[in-house]
C-alpha cells in the first residue's frame, strides 16, 4: 500500500473516474440551495437529488465530485480517532447508465491497483444488505464481489439501518448499499472476520448506494424507473489508512491544523495518561469546530440564533470552552487573546489551494470568528456573575434547572459549572440537567420536524409550483424595483415559499402590488416552461438571472417561462406557468441588512403536473 497525501488522493479520485468517462463536477454549496430538509449538504447525494429522481444533468449520466458535508448529529463523538463535523466525500454518480457490477468493479480497482490506492487485497472486506419486508436480500452484489476475487468470508450481511442509504429527506431514491471496510486490528484479518461479526477491527472507507427505490408519503417503497449509482468515500479516513496514523486527526491536512490549536511541548502530559486523553479531545473539538465554522463563514453563513447559523454559533462556542480547557489555568490573558486567528489561518493555508474561496474571503472569515470569539468571551464573564448569585442561593448541590440555565442562557458547559461548584465544596444536580437538557431537545426537534418539511427531495405538485414561482417573483421584483435586486436565498416547503433579495429598504404597499400582478399576468399567461444546457458563459451572454456561479460547473441548465424570465437553475419546474394557480404574497420584511424577504403562496391549478422539458 501506498502512503498517499490528502491532496494526491483527492486527485487520484478524480483523475481515475475521469478515465471511466465521468464529468469531473464541482461539488455544491454547504448551505442546500433551495431546499430546507436539511441545514446544511450532509451527503454527495443532496445535491444531486433531482438527477436521482430523473432531471438530466447537464454533465452527462456519469459524474464524479468532491463534495464539502457537514453532520452535526455525533457531535459529542468529535474528539475520537474518526468523527468530525465537516468532512470531504469523494462520490461517483451513475444516473440510469451502470448500475452494481460497474460500481463495485470500479472500487475494487481504484482500492486495489497499484496505480492508485495500491490497498493489500486481504485488508478489505465488505457488507451488503440482508433484506427485509421492504426490499430483497442483496445477492446480487455480493456475487460480484466474489466474482472478482473476494473471499465469501470477507462478505458480512447487515441491517437496513446499516446497509441502506436515503431519501435525503422524508421521501425519495433510496436503495441498499455495499460497504468497503479496511483492517484496523492487529495482524492480519483472522479466518471469518468480516464487519457484520468483528465491527471493531474494521474501518469503513467507501460506501456503494444503488439507488432502486422511493420511499413514498406513506412509507412504502416503490421501485424507481431510473437506476442509480451513488457512492461515497471519506477523504480524512482514507487519508487516515494509506497513511498508517491511529487517527484522522494525525494525516497530513491536519498537522498544521492541531499545531496551531496545541503547539508540541506547550502541554506537559504524560504519555498514556488521563491528563492526554483529555488534552488531545479538547484540542481535536476545537481544530474541527473551528475548520468548520471558517469554511461555513466562506459560505456566508454568519453566527446567529437560528438554522445555520445557529449551528455555527455552537461550533465556535463549543471550540472556545475547549481552548479555555486547554489555557485558561497556562495564560494569563486568556480572555484578552484571540486564539480563533492562528486556527482560521492554518486552515486556509492547508485548503485554500483547492478551496480558492477560503483566500478570497480570509478578511471576512478571520473578522466573523474573531467577532464571535470575542462575544462569547464576554458572555462566558456574564455567565459567571449569574453562577455567583446561584452559588449563593444554592446549598450543599447547585440544581439541574439553575445548572441548564446557565448552559442554555449563557454558554456554560455543564463541565465548567462542576468545575467551578466543586472548587467551592458544592455538587451540581447532573439528572436534573440531563432532564432539562432532553426536554429542550424533544422541543427542537419537534419544531425541526415541522420547519423542514419538504424541499427539493420533496417533488410534490405543490413543492415543485412554488420552486417555479420564484423565478417569476425574481423577474417580477428586478422590473419593478431595478436591476440591482439579487436573490440572496430561498426556502421552499409544500405551504409556502420564502425569498430573500438584496433591497435597501421597505418595499411599498404599491410596489408589493406591481410585483405580484406580474407574476399572476405571467401565470394567466400560461407561458411554456423549458430548459436548455449550455457553458456558464453562454448563459451569461444569453441574459439568464444567476449569482451562484461558484456553485456550477461547466455547464448549467438555463430554464426559460416565456419571455417573462430566464435563470440558471437546477430544478425542478412544472411545464406551464399556467399550471401555478394564482400567486399570493403573504408578507414583506426585513430579513438581514440590506436584505428584504418575501412569504408567497400558491393556490389553484391542477393537481397532476407535467415537468419542464429540454428544448
Amino acid at each position: 500500500m501506498k502512503p498517499r497525501s490528502t491532496a494526491e488522493i483527492r486527485s487520484l479520485f478524480l483523475n481515475f473516474f475521469a478515465s471511466k468517462e465521468h464529468a469531473v463536477i464541482r461539488g455544491a454549496s454547504l448551505v442546500p440551495e433551495n431546499d430546507p430538509t436539511v441545514l446544511f449538504t450532509t451527503a454527495g447525494m443532496h445535491p444531486l437529488v433531482p438527477y436521482l429522481l430523473g432531471e438530466p444533468h447537464p454533465a452527462g449520466k456519469r459524474v464524479c465530485d468532491v463534495q464539502l458535508c457537514v453532520r452535526t448529529g455525533d457531535i459529542d463523538e468529535v474528539g475520537d480517532a474518526s468523527h468530525l463535523t465537516l468532512f470531504e466525500m469523494l462520490g461517483n454518480w451513475s444516473f440510469g447508465d451502470y448500475f452494481k457490477k460497474e460500481a463495485i468493479e470500479m472500487s475494487y480497482e481504484f482500492l486495489t491497483s497499484e496505480k492508485y490506492l495500491g490497498i493489500e487485497k486481504e485488508k478489505l472486506a465488505v457488507t451488503c444488505f440482508e433484506g427485509d419486508s421492504d426490499a430483497p436480500k442483496d445477492t446480487e452484489s455480493a456475487e460480484y464481489w466474489k466474482a472478482i476475487g473476494m473471499p465469501e468470508e470477507r462478505i458480512g450481511w447487515l441491517p437496513k439501518a446499516k446497509n441502506w442509504w436515503g431519501p435525503a429527506g422524508q421521501t425519495g431514491p433510496c436503495g441498499p448499499d455495499t460497504e468497503m471496510f479496511y483492517w484496523v486490528g492487529e495482524g492480519t484479518p483472522p479466518k471469518g472476520s468480516n464487519p457484520a461479526n468483528d465491527e471493531a477491527n474494521w474501518l469503513e472507507i467507501w460506501n456503494d448506494v444503488f439507488m432502486q427505490y422511493n420511499k413514498n408519503d406513506d412509507g412504502t417503497f416503490t421501485p424507481l424507473k431510473q437506476q442509480n449509482v451513488d457512492t461515497g468515500m471519506g477523504l480524512e479516513r482514507v487519508a487516515q489508512v494509506l497513511q498508517g496514523v491511529s487517527s484522522v486527526y494525525e494525516t497530513d491536512a491536519f498537522v498544521a491544523l492541531m499545531e496551531a490549536v496545541l503547539p508540541k511541548g506547550s502541554i506537559e502530559m504524560p504519555k498514556g495518561s488521563d491528563l492526554e486523553t483529555m488534552v488531545m479531545r479538547h484540542a481535536r473539538i476545537a481544530t474541527d469546530h473551528i475548520k468548520a465554522a471558517t469554511f461555513m463563514a466562506a459560505d456566508s453563513v454568519e453566527p446567529s440564533n437560528v438554522d445555520q447559523g445557529y449551528i455555527m454559533r455552537r461550533l465556535i462556542r463549543r471550540a472556545i470552552r475547549s481552548l479555555r480547557y486547554l489555557y485558561v489555568e497556562r495564560v494569563k490573558d486568556f480572555d484578552q487573546t484571540l486564539y480563533t486567528s492562528k486556527i482560521v489561518s492554518a486552515v486556509i493555508d492547508e485548503y485554500g489551494s483547492h478551496y480558492a474561496v477560503l483566500q478570497k474571503k480570509k478578511d471576512r472569515i478571520l473578522a466573523v470568528l474573531e467577532q464571535e470569539e470575542k462575544q462569547f468571551k464576554k458572555t462566558l464573564t456574564e455567565g459567571a456573575k449569574q453562577f455567583e448569585k446561584i452559588m449563593e442561593k444554592s446549598g450543599d448541590k447547585i440544581e439541574g434547572t439553575d445548572v441548564f440555565h446557565l448552559y442554555d442562557t449563557y454558554g456554560f458547559p455543564i463541565e465548567l459549572t462542576k468545575e467551578l461548584a466543586e472548587e467551592q465544596g458544592k455538587k451540581i444536580d447532573e439528572q436534573g440537567f440531563t432532564k432539562a437538557f432532553e426536554a429542550h431537545q424533544a422541543l427542537s426537534r419537534a419544531g425541526a420536524e415541522k420547519k423542514f418539511s419538504g424541499g427539493l427531495a420533496d417533488h410534490s405538485a405543490e413543492t415543485t409550483k412554488l420552486h417555479t414561482a420564484t423565478h417569476l417573483l425574481n423577474q417580477a421584483l428586478r422590473t419593478v424595483l431595478g436591476n440591482d435586486v439579487w436573490q440572496k436565498g430561498s426556502n421552499i416547503t409544500a405551504e409556502r415559499l420564502r425569498f430573500d433579495f438584496s433591497y435597501p429598504e421597505k418595499m411599498t404597499p404599491e410596489q408589493i402590488k406591481k410585483v405580484e400582478d406580474l407574476v399572476n399576468e405571467a401565470i394567466n399567461a400560461d407561458e411554456p416552461i423549458s430548459f436548455t444546457v449550455m457553458s456558464v458563459d453562454e448563459a451569461k451572454e444569453s441574459g439568464a438571472i444567476g449569482v451562484f456561479d461558484s456553485k456550477y460547473g461547466d455547464s448549467v441548465k438555463v430554464y426559460s417561462m416565456g419571455a417573462f424570465s430566464k435563470e440558471i437553475c437546477g430544478g425542478p419546474h412544472v411545464a406551464r406557468t399556467g399550471m401555478l394557480g394564482s400567486f399570493q404574497i403573504k408578507k414583506e420584511e426585513a430579513s438581514s441588512a440590506g436584505v428584504r424577504r418575501i412569504k408567497a403562496t400558491v393556490s389553484g391549478g391542477p393537481l397532476d403536473i407535467e415537468m419542464a422539458e429540454e428544448r
